[in-house]
């Protein structure tokens, strides 16, 4: 990847302006601690609605997001949610994941290196009802465990995580990839070619509520299968309706 030109590097001097982008989907209930936590001066805030059928556009909006309307779809609302900012810097954030207090200095400061053009957070899970019993804890704790595995052997960071890029080189590899799921993984790989991606040590939280619905083992292996299809080229609209089941 050639080096920022002088213009470039004039903006790494001062703080970097950033967006994050939040799509959402009948979120009502979660969507405002998110939104909280992205807050922050110079920050540009947005959630990008699939059609919700609760009150997530409201609560957003009381929580001080713009906000705006997409076709359903992770990825599509994504790559709306991008094409409506115009901050230098994107955060993608899932609706159910919380950004560590000074999320956005660390990612100023991974970013002020310009060979990095994006990263991700640190995962681990949020503290789930207290009624979890000794076991299903255990088995959250080997998820947890597992990503940090994945991220050491693969290096592929989740959407789970709070993925950042620079917008330019977000731009220049096509934006999100429009796929039916993992555009995520898609993304990371693309990111790749530009250049570093920075791993950060503060960490999100993310809702455990997808393995507490769905069982934490059979979510874990359903993931793992997923991934493994996914390296393996498997069509994915194939995937993601086997996943959907």
């Amino acid at each position: 990847m050639a080096l920022p030109s002088p213009r470039d590097r004039c903006y790494l001097r001062r703080p970097v302006k950033i967006a994050v982008v939040i799509p959402a989907l009948d979120e009502a209930d979660r969507i405002q601690p998110t939104i909280q936590s992205a807050l922050a001066p110079g920050v540009d805030v947005l959630v990008v609605d699939g059609g919700s059928r609760d009150r997530t556009l409201e609560a957003a909006r009381e929580a001080g997001a713009r906000v705006m309307g997409s076709r359903p779809g992770r990825a599509q609302q994504l790559q709306a949610g991008v094409e409506a900012t115009h901050a230098e810097a994107v955060v993608l954030l899932h609706a159910d994941t919380l950004l560590p207090e000074g999320w956005e200095e660390a990612v100023r400061g991974a970013l002020a290196d310009p060979l990095v053009v994006g990263g991700a957070f640190s995962f681990e899970f949020a503290a789930g009802p207290r009624r979890l019993g000794l076991a299903t804890r255990a088995l959250l704790r080997f998820v947890a465990w597992g990503v940090r595995v994945r991220l050491l052997v693969l290096g592929l960071p989740y959407g789970d995580q709070a993925l950042f890029a620079r917008r330019q080189i977000l731009d220049a590899v096509g934006g999100v990839p429009q796929v039916a799921m993992m555009e995520d993984l898609d993304l990371v790989v693309a990111l790749r070619t530009r250049g570093e991606l920075r791993l950060l040590p503060e960490a999100v939280a993310t809702s455990p509520r997808r393995y507490l619905e769905g069982g934490v083992l059979r979510t874990m292996l359903r993931n793992w299968v997923a991934l493994a299809a996914w390296r393996l080229g498997v069509r994915r609209d194939s995937v993601a309706r086997w996943y959907a089941r």
